[in-house]
């Protein structure tokens, strides 16, 4: 009989709380949504199509280094590990390590439970030898993975440079709690590093403006989750490069003023007011080298393409 992957919904998030979140952020000035909210199941099939742009540099050149170092990262490690994929996704870029990392379970953890469910589910019939566990859960705010992924050595696999949405004591708190939940086993994680402007603006702001619909999805996604009235057409992308915090910023922009309604509340906007959507932080590779050893981990290891764009880091328990 043919294996299948198991699902534990770990905490589905309540409405009450997801609501209060949301309206909180939108009453905030400037306002302000978490980037979680762009991966519903519309916005995580967007996304997966922004990767295959030509602009967006990031998961083609970290593949690339996948491609030509996996057998130096599987010479650091052992045989038989749990590879637990945070903010799996469609579970693409796991599915190349499986096998030459000699991996005996996989854990996909991804807020949008119902596209990590076929995702993996696909994924399970080309490797049918490794046991396979979805979880769905948000584990942006606090990372507690559920006991059934069982007490072997893990390793935890952060790629496509998804730490640079949290702000530098962000992410050095989030590594902190990587640190205990790598149990046995390590990081591997792919960071985004500092380059030319024009590349890393052209990266967020594509010209089939896939990167726009990927954002204004947000809306939609709010308008479900609160009950409220953004209409799309009065909003726009933008993405631009904050040199100061050496972060790129995403934001949606009004087009002319506009009144947002929900139930018992509403906010105007006035023409050019904008909702922060998310930040991607770039790093230097010496610099968040010390960042993990400030979390913890040791032995750290790091290869980066011939320009030096992109990182991946190896970092043991």
């Amino acid at each position: 009989m043919a294996r299948s992957p198991t699902f534990v919904e770990k905490d589905r998030p309540q409405e009450a709380a997801v609501r209060a979140e949301l309206l909180h952020g939108l009453q905030a000035t400037p306002a302000v949504v978490s980037p979680k909210y762009l991966y519903d199941a519309l916005g995580s099939r967007l996304f997966a199509a922004i990767t295959e742009l030509p602009e967006y540099y990031l998961t083609r050149t970290e593949a690339s280094i996948f491609a030509r170092e996996i057998d130096a990262m599987a010479d650091e490690l052992p045989a038989g590990l749990t590879l637990v994929d945070l903010g799996a996704g469609n579970c693409e870029k796991a599915a190349r390590l499986l096998g030459p990392l000699r991996i005996s379970t996989y854990v996909a953890v991804d807020i949008s439970v119902d596209f990590l469910r076929d995702a993996l589910e696909r994924l399970q019939q080309h490797h049918p030898e490794v046991d396979m566990l979805g979880v769905g859960s948000d584990f942006s705010s606090r990372l507690v993975l559920p006991a059934a992924v069982g007490d072997g050595a893990r390793l935890l696999f952060y790629p496509g440079s998804s730490i640079g949405n949290f702000t530098p004591a962000q992410a050095l708190d989030f590594l902190r709690q990587m640190h205990p939940a790598a149990q046995g086993g390590g990081l591997l994680i792919g960071v985004d590093l500092r380059k030319p402007v024009e590349v890393l603006e052209a990266a967020y702001d594509d010209p089939l403006r896939i990167t726009a619909a990927f954002n204004r999805n947000l809306l939609r996604h709010v308008n479900q989750l609160v009950g409220s009235d953004f209409v799309l057409a009065d909003w726009r992308h933008r993405a631009f490069f904050n040199s100061a915090q050496s972060r790129i910023e995403m934001h949606l922009e009004a087009l002319r003023s506009v009144t947002v309604r929900w139930p018992g509340a509403e906010r105007a906007f006035a023409a050019g007011e904008r909702i922060h959507t998310e930040n991607s932080y770039k790093w230097r590779a010496d610099d968040f080298a010390a960042l993990l050893v400030d979390a913890g981990f040791s032995a750290i290891r790091r290869w980066t393409d011939e320009r030096g764009w992109f990182a991946v880091f190896l970092a043991r328990v």
